[in-house]
Formats: structure tokens, C-alpha cells, sequence
């Protein structure tokens, strides 16, 4: 990829690690950000003469979206308020964030020729019981008062958006994210069960399970979801088609988080919490989410290649060397 790449939420978890393989493949980028969720440490390794801009501002400045997607004929839209906490403390901000910057980044590479992919999220099937899901699943989602379909709703209509500007002209892909994780993993943001398990059991605090721990995930090293995510930008044969970016290996939350009591070697007990405890304002979960991933192996050529194990190996290596002791970044 040697044309300017514009990659929004690029300092966040999913979004620098992107921008690593971007960089590695020889690409020069601008990054938009307002480090609301991002941090500064994800993308200031890199040296002072790598081809890397940072712009810091949001995917809402109509203006500047305009201005950085006119230069920028590729454009990766990563940038929405993400971590199911974050989205159940403000639904208003994040309804706001999700639409109208999707909105703003789709309208102006329309305006300007830019090729999109989009990130989108597993989310999207809500309470379906279809599973695999497949991308043609039905969408079942609860009661419009529960917050957390909140964000699958505003996903929802970033799709729609970026298919009704695809019948105009829009070239775009959209990838759907099966809970990444891997280094740089946040309590705020992506991986965030993973991140809150780490940080009790490295502070021997216990290790709260919601529910009875028997709903089940399909956990994605984040290696792999960049792999579909840049497959997704490349393949002329992705263009108007979304795919389900993961991981076909299925765990219960209960055995996820005995894998990391064990691995880190913690005494942290393991404490089931009901979700009312830990979700006052209303919450509806799903027992199970696992991706058909046919669609992106036929298309992309992507398969995901880091097991569950060897995944959370790495990651629990890196949150080591970065968790303070009390479970908080350095």
C-alpha cells in the first residue's frame, strides 16, 4: 500500500496496531485521534522519521474529516466509543460518536474518491441464537431501553450507511471484529474482559465472572484481525461485502478467565457477579457468539493462525511488563 493511508482511531488498541502493519508494509500514515480511549504510548514507539502523522481531533469535526480524507485515497474508519462500560456510562456521546462520525468519514470519501474500510463488530448479531453467525444472520437485538443495544444499533446504521453510499459509488469494504485482544488490551475498549481478568488476577483481587460464566466467546488475537482487516483493503472482491473478522475458538467466560489465574500463577479466587450488580442502568448479554468464518476465507483468503493459548501468552507477557500493580498502566 504505498498511497497515503488515513487511519482514524488509530492510536487506540485495534487501531496501532494497524497502523504497525501499515508501516511495516512500507505505507505512510496519518493517524485521527482524540485519544479518548487511544493512548499516546501506542503509537509513540515509533521513530521520529517513519513516515506517521498524528492528528489529534474527532471523527464529529465535519471540517477536519473532510480535509484529511481529501488527501488520503485509502482510509481505515476504526474511531467510534467502544467497551461495553463506556457505551452503558454514556449512550448519548457514543450514539453520537458511532453515527455521525461514520457518517462524516463515509460522506466525504464519497466526495472524494477514497476507498473505506470499516470497522464494524460481532455486536451487530445482538441475541441471535443463529450461530455460527453467518453475515446474511438476522439481527436480534432487546428492548430499546437497554443501553448496551445501543451499539449494536449504531453500528447497525454505520453499515447502512456505508451500503446506501456503496450503491452510489463508495468504494468500501466492512469487517465485523470477534473480541480482539493482545497487547495494548484496555479495560475501556477492545478486550476488555481479558484486561479486567489480568489486572485482578496480577493484583490478587478476586476475578469477577458476570452471570454463571457459561456464555461463550470466540477471542481473536489482534495480529489476526489486522490480517482481515488489511485483506479486507487489498482484495478488489471485497468491495460492497462485509466480512466476520475472528476466531472459531470457542471458550466459556469462566474457563477464560481460569486460563489466566493459571498462566499468571495468580491466587485470585474466581467470583460470579450478576450482571445487575455490575451494570445498575440495565444489561442483556449473549450466551453465545461465534463467527462463520466462510465468507472471509472464500473472499479474503483469511484465516486466523494465533491460537487462544499461545495468544494470551503473548498478552499476558506484555501486561506484565506494563500493569503497575494495582491493575493500572504505568
Amino acid at each position: 500500500m504505498s498511497e497515503p493511508i488515513l487511519v482514524t482511531g488509530g492510536a487506540g488498541f485495534i487501531g496501532s496496531h494497524l497502523v504497525d502493519r501499515l508501516l511495516a508494509d512500507g505505507g505512510s500514515v496519518t493517524i485521527l485521534d482524540d485519544f479518548s480511549t487511544g493512548h499516546e504510548a501506542n503509537v509513540s514507539a515509533h521513530p521520529s522519521t517513519a513516515p506517521l502523522r498524528v492528528v489529534r481531533g474527532s471523527v464529529t469535526d465535519e471540517r477536519l474529516v473532510d480535509t484529511l480524507v481529501a488527501e488520503h485515497p485509502l482510509v481505515f474508519h476504526l474511531a467510534a466509543a467502544v467497551g461495553v462500560a463506556h457505551i452503558m456510562s454514556d449512550p448519548v456521546a457514543s450514539l453520537h460518536t458511532n453515527v455521525r462520525g461514520t457518517e462524516n468519514v463515509l460522506a466525504a470519501a464519497h466526495r472524494y474518491g477514497s476507498r473505506v474500510v470499516l470497522a464494524s463488530t460481532s455486536e451487530i448479531y445482538g441475541r441471535s441464537t443463529e450461530v455460527p453467525f453467518k453475515e446474511t444472520a438476522n439481527r436480534v437485538l432487546g428492548p430499546t431501553w437497554i443501553h448496551r443495544w445501543s451499539y449494536s444499533t449504531s453500528k447497525a446504521v454505520d453499515e447502512h450507511l456505508a451500503f446506501a453510499y456503496a450503491e452510489q459509488g463508495l468504494r468500501v469494504s466492512i469487517v465485523r471484529y470477534f473480541n480482539s485482544y493482545g497487547p495494548r488490551i484496555d479495560e475501556r475498549g477492545y478486550g476488555s474482559v481479558i484486561a479486567r481478568f489480568v489486572t485482578q488476577a496480577l493484583s490478587g483481587e478476586p476475578i469477577t465472572v458476570h452471570g454463571d460464566g457459561q456464555q461463550t466467546r470466540c477471542f481473536t488475537y489482534v495480529t489476526d484481525t489486522v490480517e482481515g482487516t488489511v485483506l479486507a483493503a487489498r482484495r478488489k472482491e471485497a468491495l460492497g461485502n462485509v466480512f466476520n473478522i475472528g476466531s472459531a475458538e470457542e471458550v466459556t467466560i469462566r474457563d477464560l478467565a481460569e486460563r489466566i489465574r493459571r498462566m499468571l500463577g495468580s491466587a485470585s479466587q474466581l467470583t460470579l457477579v450478576p450482571y445487575e450488580a455490575a451494570y445498575p442502568t440495565g444489561f442483556q448479554d449473549t450466551p453465545r457468539r461465534v463467527p462463520d468464518l466462510g465468507r472471509a476465507r472464500d473472499v479474503l483468503g483469511y484465516s486466523p493462525t494465533v491460537s487462544l493459548d499461545a495468544g494470551l501468552a503473548l498478552t499476558l507477557a506484555w501486561c506484565r511488563a506494563h500493569y503497575a500493580a494495582a491493575g493500572e498502566r504505568r
